[in-house]
């Protein structure tokens, strides 16, 4: 794990002081414990968001978890390729290749189903991997 990623991702949810950092902060919890072995970074830094953008990585990028004043975004990588049975994916159901969940403040995912959307990210990054 890397120690400064975290310790952004770690900023970036004091910073925001209310449900959507609870928000991330439980998120963030099921994709450790889907993936052990997940890699934080931050990236994207920019004036307007100095802190950046929390990402998760095995294999490549699983997903972003971007906050916004009203929800909490988090957008797979390659999401059009994951099977949904729970139907969390509510929002880039138009893109080629990623998709996101919208989680609005009340929001509770099923995070049984987030767990298995995150592990199956990652088989899909190490099955395009290259070798």
């Amino acid at each position: 794990m890397n120690a400064e990623a975290s310790e952004g991702i770690d900023a970036k949810i004091a910073s925001l002081g209310d449900w959507r950092g609870t928000c991330l902060t439980r998120l963030r919890a099921l994709i450790r414990e889907a993936d052990p072995a997940v890699v934080e970074a931050i990236k994207w830094r920019k004036p307007s968001n100095p802190l950046g953008v929390p990402v998760w990585e095995d294999g490549g990028i699983i997903c972003t978890g971007e906050t916004y004043r009203d929800k909490v975004k988090l957008t797979f990588a390659r999401g059009a390729s994951l099977a949904d049975p729970k139907r969390l994916f509510n929002a880039s159901l138009d893109a080629g290749t990623r998709r996101a969940i919208d989680i609005f403040e009340g929001d509770d995912p099923d995070a049984a189903a987030f767990k298995a959307l995150i592990q199956e990210a990652v088989a899909v990054n190490k099955a395009k991997a290259p070798r």
